[in-house]
């Protein structure tokens, strides 16, 4: 039976069994398991500066979802002599370090097309290595010299697509490569995200299948780390999946240490990495990043595409849309998510822990934040919406369609107390993203807090209190934490600016611009809602200094492209901050007001305007290459 064949009947018998089916459930019952490989334990034969490597292509049993769970017939990487492992066998070596690898392939009536097993050397455009091609029950040699530290990988194909159409049957052909400089190993964790899905992001279809693993698991069954509050934690993040993912850390910020493509790999000193609480893995990128956890707890650091750490069934098969209030009494944090998410716990230091006097205060700032639902929509497609409740004073009526809440508008180092108010028909939770907080209060139902002390789901007509100090000025945001594919895309997401003591906020000088996401899956390919609706226009004054805060919570666009523009031309903006660290220096755009903004991110600009007229803010398909489509356009009046 050819490979192809196995594959699609193996991947299905679990799901709906057939008689046909009888030989593919009797071959996967034989096959192998294949290991989810941790990378910890790099592979092969090191002496001097030499090593030895035997890699090997053969089909396993893959049960992303837990070793009790649903498996699948995929080919997987293994060493010579041991496990098929999912992702494949560690390649890590010091610098300089010269490679062999001999690759076999037991891949019947499959022609194996390795990739990435070449060179490392630190140039900008250094040549691709060749692919090493091998036919079924054949072996090929490769040899190769690695010279530059960094994070790289390698991959293999049995269908002949191109990496960033990866998606099916052999989308689990891969590993990880890691230089480390002479003299030093780091002490840190690798973590290979991919996926199994019917097509790619970009094709904006319904997809039946959609698995994405860390390390060939997914959430909750994925390995979960586990720190102590001051540690410096280190992590190697590969994307080896045709999906980009905007990667969110909750509760801390994390320093960016460098940065590839799997060719090549730009290291940065730490006095210059970038701090931020997302950054976006693109399509076969790679990022290194550090960050210290200084308060214990629960933490996730998670993909923030919806439908990429959803709830999904076995193998990422779609289930059955739940009704109004089906996820009552669910647990959040092992049926409401799934995919790519893994948790963090960290762990208190051995001294008795600090006072929470704070947290009792009652001179604290007190608002209400009631959740309750708009005119118009349906109980499958809802609006709801934010009100925000400052003082005695009573919130405004509901409005009507898609609304994103209103500012929420907070000081820095001024304790506040939030009463967050459900009066949905469903349960809810809202996270301050961005914000660092007590676990507790992050928001992640039955998930953030300590020990036995979680966040619970706020139910219908409950609420809950969450109380933080917020650190440091500048945009987060605010938005729901609980069945986000139908709560976000309702409107349930919203500004949160901090401002320096003794500031004061004002909106015609300070412009929130939020980025959101049609209801309909065929209007998102095609538009984005631009500050929630469509042609929503923006007063500046011409000469004044005006601050644009840009946050991007659409449910699918991992990367946006921004330009701000005066008729046909590029007009002038400075970068100032992204995810509310200030830059020591804005950045100048020197090719005109042109910038890419991620899912979870937020970007503040400076724009001056030079003379009456119109502006434009136009949102554009993100990414490398053209053609960047037009998806919404801000019209910006300047008046004198």
């Amino acid at each position: 039976m050819r490979l192809g064949l196995v594959l699609a009947l193996a991947a299905t018998v679990y799901v709906a069994p057939r008689r046909a089916d009888a030989q593919a459930l009797a071959s996967s019952r034989r096959a192998e398991r294949a290991v989810p490989n941790d990378n910890r334990t790099p592979a092969g034969t090191q002496r001097g500066d030499r090593l030895t490597l035997g890699l090997e292509a053969r089909l396993a049993s893959w049960h992303p979802d837990g070793d009790h769970a649903p498996g699948a017939i995929v080919p997987a990487f293994a060493e010579v002599g041991g496990q098929a492992h999912i992702p494949g066998p560690l390649i890590r070596v010091p610098a300089g370090t010269e490679v062999e690898v001999v690759i076999r392939n037991r891949l019947d009536g499959a022609t194996l097309d390795v990739h990435g097993l070449g060179e490392r050397i630190a140039l900008a455009s250094p040549p691709v290595p060749e692919p090493v091609r091998v036919p079924p029950g054949e072996t090929r040699t490769v040899r190769f010299r690695l010279y530059a530290p960094g994070t790289y990988y390698y991959w293999g194909t049995t269908t002949g697509r191109a990496f960033s159409y990866r998606i099916g049957e052999d989308a689990q052909l891969n590993g990880a490569i890691v230089v480390d400089p002479i003299g030093g190993r780091a002490d840190d964790r690798i973590f290979v995200m991919s996926m199994w899905a019917d097509t790619v992001a970009r094709a904006f279809t319904d997809r039946k299948r959609l698995l994405a693993v860390f390390n060939g698991r997914s959430w909750p069954n994925v390995e979960r780390m586990q720190y102590t509050v001051g540690d410096s934690v280190r992590w190697r993040v590969i994307n080896a999946s045709a999906d980009a993912h905007p990667m969110h850390l909750h509760g801390f910020y994390f320093r960016i240490d460098g940065r590839g493509n799997g060719l090549t790999d730009t290291l940065y000193l730490e006095s210059t990495g970038q701090r931020m609480f997302t950054e976006v893995a693109r399509v076969g990128g790679t990022f290194d990043m550090t960050w210290v956890p200084e308060r214990p707890g629960n933490w996730l650091f998670h993909c923030h595409i919806a439908e990429h750490f959803a709830r999904r069934g076995p193998l990422g098969m779609a289930l059955r849309a739940q009704p109004m209030g089906g996820h009552a009494g669910m647990n959040h944090a092992t049926d409401g998510m799934g995919g790519l998410v893994t948790g963090v716990t960290v762990l208190p230091r051995p001294f008795p822990p600090t006072s929470r006097k704070q947290d009792a205060d009652d001179s604290r700032r007190r608002l209400r934040l009631l959740v309750r639902r708009n005119a118009g929509g349906s109980d499958a497609s809802p609006y709801f919406g934010f009100a925000l409740q400052d003082g005695a004073a009573s919130p405004a009526p509901p409005d009507s369609g898609f609304r994103f809440g209103a500012p929420l508008v907070l000081t820095r180092g001024e304790p506040v107390r939030i009463t967050v108010v459900n009066r949905l028909r469903e349960p809810t939770a809202v996270h301050w993203h961005g914000i660092e907080l007590e676990s507790y209060f992050d928001g992640v139902p039955d998930f953030s807090g300590e020990g036995r002390r979680l966040t619970p789901a706020i139910a219908p007509g409950d609420s809950f209190e969450v109380r933080f100090t917020p650190p440091r000025a500048g945009t987060f945001i605010y938005h729901t934490h609980f069945d986000e594919e139908r709560q976000l895309l309702a409107g349930l997401a919203g500004p949160l600016i901090v401002l320096e003591p003794g500031e004061r906020y004002d909106p015609g000088t300070d412009h929130v611009v939020m980025l959101g996401s049609p209801t309909r899956l065929a209007d998102q390919q095609r538009a984005v809602l631009v500050r929630g609706v469509a042609n929503a226009p923006l007063v500046m004054r011409a000469g004044m200094r005006h601050r644009l805060r840009v946050i991007n919570i659409t449910l699918r666009r991992p990367v946006l492209r921004l330009d701000l523009m005066r008729d046909s031309v590029p007009a002038a903006w400075s970068l100032v901050a992204k995810d509310a660290i200030t830059l020591s220096r804005p950045i100048e755009s020197p090719g005109g007001a042109r910038r890419t903004v991620g899912l979870g991110e937020t970007l503040d600009f400076e724009v001056i305007p030079g003379e009456p007229g119109d502006l434009r803010l136009d949102v554009r398909i993100g990414g490398q290459l053209p053609p960047h489509t037009l998806l919404g356009s801000m019209p910006i009046r300047v008046v004198p």
